[in-house]
């Protein structure tokens, strides 16, 4: 059995950061800015081009990038430990997504990602690449941004035997439901998310399920170990109905939810359903576009994890959080 790829000194650890929008650039100056003793990003790569830098150097001007080079290879010239994905959850990012961590994990290089669509697909090749490299997968930025949903689904409620997720895990649609009991249509709800920068250009996903489904599938792979490419998901739709439902239920000390589910009981199967929560629901408190993610344990009780808004910035700082979980302890007692 391979030996877990555990970083040593000397520091700081070289990283390989894959995209550089707006979740890749708030990843790369956070770290930058405050972690620099540890991390530094040795090497950046775009759509099409890519850069290497040293510790303290400054990112290029893009003329001065140079055509992309195949993963292994960069990985090498950069001596990377961690790659860090911030690309596109798109069907034209998949194959470079899912081949970049393939290679990374079969390397020995630990992957951190916020990109969701290889992960809903490959689980298991990802899980056996990581094993044939003793490296390891967070993925915290797929999950839900700063909401440590993942965090607590791998090691929080260990030994907790959770039974059963509720989660409102998609902050546009928290917002929209929201805008719409105070008597917003759904166009206008949406336009308003779209001027707050809360929601993506393109919320097919958000009114439709499909993130929220996509993010309890992946909690319910690391809690229960699902294989996530095979569970099987029933969503239901935001639309111009679910104003009705909003403003009546906004007047009963009631709001409506798209709530995911996954359970023990029906295995291999997450729901999501727009459900009407009452107040002492904590699903019913959720501001703006606040997530929440519940964990039913019988005997322990109900645990829930609420906050985290939806952002670059939350992105961004979720992967830092992962990489810096990936340093090896340097200190004892409670720490």
């Amino acid at each position: 059995m391979p030996a877990t790829n555990v970083l040593e000194p000397p520091c700081p650890v070289p990283v390989v950061l894959s995209g550089f929008g707006p979740v890749g650039q708030e990843f790369f100056n956070r770290l930058r800015a405050n972690h620099h003793q540890d991390f530094y990003v040795a090497g950046i790569r775009g759509r099409a081009d890519e850069v290497m830098l040293g510790p303290d150097a400054k990112v290029p001007e893009r003329a001065q990038w140079h055509p992309l080079t195949p993963i292994a290879e960069f990985l090498q010239r950069t001596g990377a430990l961690i790659l860090v994905q911030a690309i596109p959850s798109s069907l034209e990012a998949h194959p470079r997504a899912l081949e970049e961590s393939i290679t990374a994990l079969g390397r020995g290089v630990h992957v951190v990602s916020a990109t969701k669509n290889h992960l809903l697909t490959h689980w298991r090749e990802l899980e056996a690449a990581a094993q044939t490299g003793g490296s390891r997968i967070r993925i915290s930025g797929a999950t839900g941004a700063a909401l440590p949903a993942a965090d607590l689904a791998r090691i929080g409620v260990n030994g907790l035997n959770a039974r059963a997720i509720r989660a409102c895990p998609n902050g546009t649609s928290t917002f929209v439901l929201d805008r719409m009991g105070r008597g917003d249509s759904l166009e206008d709800a949406v336009k308003e998310a779209h001027r707050l920068g809360i929601a993506e250009s393109n919320t097919s996903a958000d009114l439709s399920g499909s993130d929220a489904a996509t993010k309890t599938r992946l909690i319910a792979g690391m809690l229960w170990g699902w294989d996530v490419a095979k569970i099987h998901v029933d969503t239901e739709t935001i639309d111009e109905n679910s104003v009705r439902v909003a403003g009546a239920s906004a007047s009963s000390s009631q709001r409506l939810r798209a709530v995911a589910s996954a359970s023990v009981d029906q295995a291999m199967k997450v729901t999501v359903r727009l459900e009407l929560v009452s107040s002492q629901d904590p699903l019913f408190h959720l501001t703006g576009p606040e997530k929440a993610v519940t964990f039913s344990c019988p005997e322990a009780g109900d645990i829930t994890v609420h906050g985290g808004r939806s952002s670059p910035a939350g992105a961004g700082l979720a992967m830092v959080k992962d990489v810096l979980n990936l340093l090896p302890t340097r200190t004892t007692g409670f720490h």
